[in-house]
């Protein structure tokens, strides 16, 4: 699976390029947290940290922030 450093140093990307990668990402991340709350999977597989690692290499790059909240879940 693709991590948010690994598009962070690709340098062959643009900065929009990296930030459309990483909000891809994101929303997958939080698909995958969604499934694994409502599903009855295991809540602590790792998809919290990788939402994490994914919203602090947005930050880097000051990419709008997403709305956050259980809504956005």
């Amino acid at each position: 699976m693709l991590e948010a450093n690994d598009i962070l140093s690709d340098g062959s990307l643009s900065n929009i390029q990296k930030i459309t990668r990483l909000e891809e990402l994101l929303a997958e991340a939080r698909g995958l947290q969604r499934a694994a709350t409502e599903g009855g999977m295991d809540p602590d597989d790792g998809v919290t940290r990788n939402l994490r690692d994914i919203e602090l290499a947005l930050d880097k790059l000051n990419a709008e922030k997403p709305e956050t909240g259980a809504a956005t879940l």
